[in-house]
């Protein structure tokens, strides 16, 4: 299984980017696909997941109406559109999926990209 993320940069604040994240070598269908994104000195955090079965996509509170998921349903690429930046949103964006439903941890996914770095400047 492999996922390789694209688009990340750096951007000034208010500065938009698109993330892709292209998808392959899944044996089955997975079930969840998402971001998640690590700042320096901090933990991981999810920012959005679709859950494929239900057809419904998370987000995390403070990205909502900023950061848009899209694809992932047939199953090669996934995006995510990333408007209204802020410096608080620099950090390495991975993405990620699962077997299973979007967990809220990081542990719940099996599979991770190697990352892509987004810098926003003040």
């Amino acid at each position: 299984v492999r996922l390789v993320e694209s688009g990340g940069g750096l951007v000034q604040t208010g500065g938009s980017l698109r993330l892709s994240c292209q998808a392959s070598g899944f044996a089955r269908d997975y079930f969840a696909i998402g971001w998640f994104r690590q700042a320096p000195g901090k933990g991981r955090e999810r920012l959005s997941c679709l859950d494929r079965k239900i057809g419904f996509t998370y987000y995390r509170d403070s990205v909502k109406g900023r950061f848009t998921m899209s694809g992932g349903n047939d199953k090669n690429t996934v995006y995510l559109q990333m408007n209204s930046l802020k410096p608080e949103d620099s950090a390495v964006y991975y993405c990620v999926a699962a077997d299973g439903f979007c967990s809220d941890y990081e542990t719940g996914f099996d599979y991770w990209g190697q990352g892509t770095q987004v810098t926003v400047s003040s």
